[in-house]
């Protein structure tokens, strides 16, 4: 199988090499506790480019998670080093607050505050960065456009279905303008309808902002449909067995999913999964 890290990337012009929007090398993550010390993820390398998008797959208990709240600035690496636009994240296990600022997050629950309106919520990161109450309210109505929320900018989250409340996660991840956007199982806990619709709204929405994108998933056929390159994680500790390739044009339509091309991938990747133990 492929391996390919794109570490050393040609940038168009000049023949240089392009600084990657996140570059990880060697990244480890233990665990101590009274039973004995857990190695969650090991000896992890990693390099994707601007405007990229890499999901990352594996067994549960594999370290997605783990290595994704490393790369968000929320869990110090006990090895290794992690990179944002070049600027490293962690040192002596305090996170860089600049480079924090580079990055947006969304879960699996979307975590809005119930007290809160779409349009307020969307708008939360910037009032935080002290952003005047005119301009954010714009770049939050900008936002609630683009996911497909207008008109409910003043509904609250109780009102919301839960693909809609998504949506609002995703635009107050986007309000910052973050140079690289992580996602947590965001459709995790959606119906397989909603979820197929999320998933070509996602990727509508990040071909629009030309957003970097590290996706975390379970659904294999999801990773294929969504990623420019699929992370087969190993099982603990979690390292990169394989990297694959997904060359499909975008946008992409439900229908590549009925392709043999989309399928031997997807075949693939559900054949070494087996294979673990």
């Amino acid at each position: 199988m492929r391996n390919d890290t794109l570490d050393n990337t040609t940038a168009a012009t000049g023949g240089a090499t392009a600084v990657p929007s996140l570059h990880i090398q060697g990244v480890g993550r233990d665990f101590h506790t009274k039973n004995g010390t857990t190695h969650a993820v090991s000896g992890v390398d990693l390099s994707i480019q601007r405007g990229e998008f890499v999901a990352l797959i594996g067994r549960s208990g594999c370290g997605k998670t783990t290595l994704l709240r490393m790369i968000g600035g929320l869990l110090p690496p006990t090895a290794g080093t992690i990179a944002v636009d070049g600027k490293e994240l962690w040192r002596d296990g305090r996170v860089d607050s600049s480079a924090v600022t580079k990055l947006g997050f969304v879960f699996q629950e979307s975590n809005l505050f119930p007290w809160f309106s779409v349009l307020d919520n969307i708008a939360l990161p910037l009032k935080i960065r002290g952003v005047g109450k005119t301009e954010r309210r714009r770049r939050a109505s900008e936002l609630a456009e683009l996911v497909g929320l207008a008109g409910f900018e003043k509904s609250y989250p109780r009102e919301l279905s839960g693909g809609m409340r998504q949506r609002a996660a995703i635009a107050r991840a986007l309000s910052t303008k973050p140079d690289l956007l992580l996602m947590d199982e965001p459709f995790g806990a959606l119906d397989a309808l909603t979820r197929e619709r999320m998933n070509l709204e996602l990727q509508r929405i990040v071909l629009e902002t030309n957003s970097t994108v590290v996706f975390v998933t379970h659904d294999i056929p999801e990773a294929v449909f969504l990623a420019d390159r699929v992370v087969h994680m190993t099982p603990r500790p979690g390292r990169i067995r394989q990297i694959l390739p997904a060359d499909f044009p975008k946008p992409r339509s439900v229908d590549l999913q009925t392709m043999p091309e989309f399928n031997d991938i997807v075949r693939a990747l559900r054949h070494d999964l087996d294979e673990e133990h």
